[in-house]
C-alpha cells in the first residue's frame, strides 16, 4: 500500500493523491477484508490504532514504522465501515496522546472527535456539467455567487430546530438558488471543525465533509444535484491556520509537525491558532493534495482561499521584533508565494476549469497573474477594497453622501488590475457590524430604497458577484450561526419586494453579456458621468464585445427627486427601460418604456435623453 515511490513523492511534496495512501482505506490482504491504516508521525516513538474494533486498547494494533520515512502502517482485519478510531501516539517524552486521522474522509459528530471508517460507493451523474465546466467558471461567464452557511440557512421547524441533511438541502437550497437565478453557491464550513461558533474556519478534518449534515456520499449527492441544476459549487478553504484542539494537527506527534516550531512564525496570537509550516514538503503536500481532493473526489468547482494576506506577509498581525524576516530581509513569506504558485499551477494542470479564489485584502500585485509572469496564479481575487469603500459610502446619511462620492468611483481606477469578484460577504454582517439592511440610514422605507440603489450599483459595476445569504431579502438582524435566517420577514411585502427586485437583477445579469463578459477589460465599462457628486448620481455604460446594445445605468443615491434628469448616451437611438426600482426587471419588451434620444449635448456626448429620476431611483436602459 505504501511504496518507495510513494514515500519519495511525499518527501518531495508532489504526491498529489497522498490521501489514497495515508489515512484509513478498505482493502484485502491475503484474501482477508479489513482496513489499512497509515500515518505520518516522524517524531513519534511508537503509534498504534485504537477504536471500536479493539476496545480502544493501544496494545492490540501497533503500527510498523516504514524505514526512516516517518510513516507508520498496519492492517486490521477486524475493522469495519462505520467504526470510530484514533491514533495513539507515544511521544519522545513517553507520553500517550490521541489524535484524529488527518486524512480521514469522515468524522464523528461533534462533540465527539474521533475519525470514522467510510467507503464511498457514490456514482456521479453530472457528466454534462463537468464537460462544460470551463464555460461555467471562465472569465467571460456570469458568476453570481450565493455565499451560504448550511447550518444557519434554514433548519427543521420545531422547538429545537435541527440541521437539514445534505440531501434535504440539495432539494431545498437547490430550488431556491434556481428560483433566484444564482450561478454558483459558495459554502462556508464544509471541512470538519469542532466548534460551531468558528463557522468552519477552525478546521480539524481537512479531508472530511462535516458530519453535521450527513456522510461524505451525502455531500457528493449535494454537489451532484447542484450541477444537474446548473449551479456551480465553491468551498471555503482554510490553509492559513488551524486550531490548537488536542485531537487535531497541533503538536501532532508530540512536537511541532504541521506548524512552524518557532512561535514567531508558527502562531497567530490574535486568532489563537497555528500556522502551517509550508517549508516542510509533506505539509505543503497535505494542503495541495487536499485542494485537489475536493475537486476530484467531490467534483467541486473551486475553492475560495481564506486569509491569503496572513500567509503572504510575515509580519501579519505582529509587532516589529515579533516576526522573522525572510532571507533577503523582507516581510514577504517566500514559502507561501511558492506554495500558491505550486497549488494554482497543479490545480489548473489537472483540473482545467476549476477556479481558485483569493481572499486577499492588500494591494499585493499579481494575485491573479500567472506564475510564469511572476504572479500567484489565482483565478479571481475578492475585491475587499471596493467592498469597504462601498459600504462606507452607503452608511452615510444621504445629505452627506456628496462628500464621499469618490468612495463609489475610486474602485474603477484599479478595476482591471486583477480578475475581481465584488463581495458583500458574511464578514460585513457580524460582530456588531449590522446587516446590510440595517446599515442603510433613514426610515424603514428609506432603508429598502437605499438598498435597492446599492444592489443596482453592485450588479452593474465590473467584477463577478458574491452576496451573503439573507441580504437578498433584507435580513434585519446580524447573522448568527445559532439560528436560521429570518425567513418570516418574507411575510412583509417590502421584504418580498426586495427579494423580487434582487431576483430581477440576477435575471438581468445572466441575460445580458454586457453585464459580465468583459469584466476584466476597459472595453466593458465606460463612465457617462462620475462627477455629479453634488447630486449623488452616477451614470455609466456596460458593453459586450462589439459594443452593440450597450446597457446604461443611472442611479440616484439621495431621496431628492430629479423630474427631468438628462443623461448622455453612448449612441443615438431608442432605449428601452429594462429595470427600475419600482417594478424591478421588465421581462418582456411589451412591458418596457422606450425613451428616444435627442441630439442634445450632455455629459460630453452629442446625444442624450431625460428621465424622471425620483429619490433613490434606479434605471437600467438598453439600446434597442
Amino acid at each position: 500500500m505504501i511504496s518507495d515511490y510513494d514515500i519519495y513523492l511525499f518527501a518531495q511534496g508532489t504526491h498529489y493523491e497522498i490521501y489514497n495512501k495515508l489515512g484509513a482505506h478498505a482493502c484485502q490482504v491475503g484474501g482477508v477484508d479489513g482496513f489499512f491504516f497509515a500515518l505520518w508521525a516522524p517524531h513519534a516513538r511508537a503509534v498504534s490504532v485504537v477504536g471500536d474494533f479493539n476496545g480502544w486498547n493501544n496494545a492490540r494494533n501497533p503500527m510498523m514504522r516504514v524505514d526512516d520515512s516517518g510513516i507508520f502502517i498496519c492492517f486490521i482485519p477486524e475493522a469495519q465501515e462505520g467504526q470510530l478510531y484514533k491514533f495513539d501516539i507515544l511521544t519522545q517524552e513517553h507520553q500517550h496522546i490521541l489524535k484524529a486521522d488527518p486524512y480521514a474522509s469522515y468524522a464523528e459528530l461533534r462533540p465527539g472527535t474521533a475519525s470514522r471508517l467510510f467507503v464511498s460507493d457514490y456514482v456521479f451523474g453530472d457528466e454534462a456539467w463537468q464537460a462544460e465546466k470551463r464555460q461555467h467558471n471562465g472569465y467571460s461567464a456570469p458568476l453570481s455567487i450565493y455565499e451560504c452557511h448550511l447550518g444557519s440557512w434554514m433548519r427543521h421547524p420545531g422547538a429545537d430546530p435541527s440541521y437539514y441533511s445534505y440531501r434535504e438541502l440539495a432539494q431545498r437550497l437547490g430550488d431556491y438558488l434556481q428560483y433566484m437565478g444564482y450561478t454558483h453557491v459558495e459554502l462556508i464550513g464544509i471541512a470538519e471543525y469542532p466548534l460551531d461558533a468558528s463557522w468552519g474556519y477552525q478546521v480539524c478534518g481537512y479531508y472530511a465533509p462535516t458530519s453535521r449534515h450527513g456522510n461524505p456520499d451525502d455531500f457528493r449527492f449535494f454537489v451532484d444535484q447542484m450541477h444537474q441544476r446548473g449551479i456551480g459549487v465553491i468551498l471555503d478553504w482554510v490553509p492559513a491556520h488551524f486550531p490548537r484542539d488536542a485531537h487535531g494537527l497541533a503538536v501532532f506527534d508530540g512536537a511541532p509537525l504541521y506548524e512552524y516550531a518557532d512561535p514567531r512564525r508558527g502562531e497567530h496570537a490574535h486568532w489563537g491558532t497555528k500556522i502551517f509550516d509550508l517549508g516542510r514538503p509533506q505539509v505543503s503536500n497535505f494542503l495541495i493534495a487536499n485542494a485537489l481532493y475536493w475537486i476530484k473526489e467531490f467534483h467541486v468547482d473551486g475553492l475560495r482561499t481564506d486569509a491569503v494576506a496572513s500567509m503572504l506577509y510575515l509580519d501579519y498581525g505582529r509587532q516589529e521584533g515579533n516576526y522573522v524576516r525572510n532571507r533577503y530581509g523582507g516581510k514577504e513569506n517566500l514559502e507561501s508565494i511558492e506554495f500558491f504558485r505550486h497549488l494554482n499551477s497543479i490545480v489548473h494542470q489537472r483540473h482545467p476549469g476549476a477556479i481558485i479564489v483569493a481572499e486577499e485584502s492588500t494591494a499585493w500585485a499579481g494575485v491573479t497573474r500567472s506564475p510564469k509572469e511572476g504572479g500567484l496564479g489565482f483565478d479571481y481575487k475578492w475585491n475587499m477594497g471596493w467592498m469597504h469603500d462601498f459600504l462606507e459610502y452607503m452608511v452615510q446619511d444621504p445629505l452627506f453622501r456628496k462628500f464621499h462620492h469618490n468612495k463609489l468611483t475610486f474602485g474603477m481606477t484599479y478595476a482591471t488590475a486583477e480578475q475581481f469578484i465584488l463581495v458583500l460577504s458574511h464578514d460585513e454582517v457580524v460582530h456588531l457590524k449590522r446587516s446590510l439592511w440595517d446599515k442603510m440610514p433613514g426610515s424603514e422605507g428609506q432603508k429598502f430604497a437605499s438598498l435597492k440603489a446599492a444592489y443596482a450599483f453592485f450588479m452593474g459595476h465590473p467584477g463577478k458577484k458574491l452576496l451573503f445569504m439573507g441580504q437578498e431579502f433584507g435580513q434585519r438582524r446580524e447573522w448568527s450561526e445559532d439560528r436560521e435566517l429570518d425567513w418570516f420577514l418574507l411575510a412583509d411585502e417590502r421584504h418580498r419586494d426586495l427579494q423580487h427586485y434582487y431576483h430581477g437583477l440576477l435575471s438581468l445579469y445572466r441575460r445580458y453579456p454586457a453585464m459580465y463578459s468583459l469584466d476584466g477589460s476597459w472595453d466593458g465599462f465606460e463612465w457617462i458621468n462620475c462627477q455629479d457628486g453634488d447630486r449623488s448620481i452616477l451614470s455609466f455604460c456596460r458593453f459586450a464585445r462589439g459594443r452593440k446594445h450597450p446597457l446604461v445605468f443611472v442611479i440616484n443615491f439621495t431621496p431628492v427627486d430629479r423630474p427631468d434628469y438628462r443623461v448622455g448616451l453612448p449612441a443615438p437611438g431608442s432605449y428601452e427601460l429594462l429595470l427600475d426600482d419600482v417594478h424591478g426587471y421588465y421581462r418582456t419588451p411589451a412591458q418596457r418604456l422606450v425613451f428616444q434620444s435627442v441630439e442634445s449635448e450632455c455629459d460630453g456626448r452629442p446625444h442624450s435623453l431625460s428621465l424622471p429620476l425620483k429619490g433613490y431611483s434606479v434605471a437600467v436602459l438598453r439600446l434597442k
